[in-house]
């Protein structure tokens, strides 16, 4: 797989790391230990059945970027559908978060979103064949010291606050 994205760690605490992003997944690297990532997430591992259609409409060639997150350990980087997904490195979780206007509204909470694979999906997850792949954050960006997310996704600009 071919590298998207990468950022070095240049605050304090992730010095000496770098995180990568290529299409399925994101990769943190030791500098010191370059053979392999010393951690790797995946980002939509649901898509891998459909990489065929995927680079048939070119979707394949989608760059998105990954950052590292301000005051936090975690790492930052977008999807489909307006999707974007936090990974929680102190804590070893991850969620997903979808970009829109009913979420951008001042004091709302963000909601998780979970994309089901197969004929059996629960209530709350949508279905990979109902992601909208024109609707894309490829850019976001996290403030180096507060908890402020920015995502670009088409024409908008989501600013996010965390407690």
């Amino acid at each position: 797989s071919s590298g998207i994205n990468a950022e070095y760690g240049y605050q304090r605490r992730v010095r000496g790391y770098m995180v990568s992003r290529d299409y399925l997944t994101v990769k943190l690297w030791d500098l010191n230990m370059d053979s392999r990532p010393i951690e790797t997430y995946n980002v939509h591992e649901y898509l891998r059945s459909k990489l065929c259609s995927l680079y048939e409409n070119d979707c394949i060639f989608d760059k998105f970027e990954v950052v590292w997150g301000g005051p936090s350990n975690s790492i930052l980087t977008g999807s489909y559908n307006n999707f974007f997904r936090i990974f929680d490195r102190t804590n070893n979780k991850d969620a997903c978060f979808e970009a829109s206007r009913e979420s951008a509204k001042p004091k709302t909470q963000l909601k998780h979103c979970k994309v089901g694979v197969g004929p059996k999906r629960r209530k709350d997850e949508i279905s990979v064949e109902m992601l909208d792949f024109n609707h894309k954050i490829l850019h976001a960006h996290w403030h180096p010291t507060d908890n402020v997310i920015a995502v670009a996704a088409t024409n908008n600009l989501y600013l996010f606050t965390g407690k």
